[in-house]
């Protein structure tokens, strides 16, 4: 089913006009305005609208853990991603062992943010190895978190181009994640997790390895 809206599919040609060189012309030249005005038929609300999601493109990636009450632990992941997927690309999700992991003997784990850098330390099981170890879940985030950082000798500025989460759950449904910065997508806002216990849900914070403002918005 081709659920693809025909807005939708509007607003992804003005921003490929806006992205790429063979589809100009761009954002940044004289015609956009009246390349984008075409495509929407003159409709100022509209033309709002799209020019502020191609400047802060959608994401969707939703890692979901469970444990019942025998301890089994279930995990799965949506492959939603970044808007306006790039050819070829696959992203973390679909990779068993870094955007979603289980090993029920252990727990489970998961990630949101740049697929790229999971992938490249197999984030999902190096947090299970990590708790396997007796690491609770939260600091088996934060180790996953500081080998991407190692990757990069902890330099903050090639580090501060990207954000990304870690998530786990341990059989006995001790819970945790770790950020790579304080902040959630928005600048303002405390990166957090959605947390249900059974009878009440409700948002906790994550525990930032660098506890500032940072990450490309």
């Amino acid at each position: 089913m081709n659920l693809l809206t025909e807005h939708s599919r509007k607003i992804w040609l003005a921003w490929k006009a806006k992205s790429s060189f063979n589809w100009r012309p761009g954002i940044d030249s004289p015609g956009w305005k009246e390349h984008l005005s075409a495509i929407f038929n003159h409709d100022e609300e509209k033309i709002a609208y799209a020019e502020h999601v191609i400047a802060h493109p959608r994401t969707g990636t939703i890692p979901c853990m469970a444990v019942d009450a025998k301890g089994d632990i279930s995990a799965t992941t949506t492959t939603s991603g970044l808007s306006w997927k790039i050819p070829g690309r696959v992203g973390d999700s679909p990779i068993i062992g870094a955007g979603c992991c289980v090993d029920n003997e252990v727990g489970a784990a998961g990630s949101t943010g740049k697929g790229e850098e999971n992938i490249k330390i197999s984030g999902g099981h190096t947090v299970i190895e990590m708790m396997r170890q007796g690491k609770t879940p939260t600091e088996a985030c934060l180790e996953a978190l500081g080998r991407i950082a190692r990757h990069y000798k902890n330099d903050k500025k090639k580090l501060g181009t990207f954000h990304i989460y870690f998530y786990a759950l341990n059989k006995d449904g001790v819970h945790g994640a770790a950020s790579l910065w304080r902040n959630g997508y928005e600048e303002n806002k405390q990166a957090s997790y959605a947390v249900h216990d059974g009878s009440e849900s409700r948002l906790v914070a994550c525990k930032p390895f660098f506890d500032e403002v940072g990450g490309d918005q």
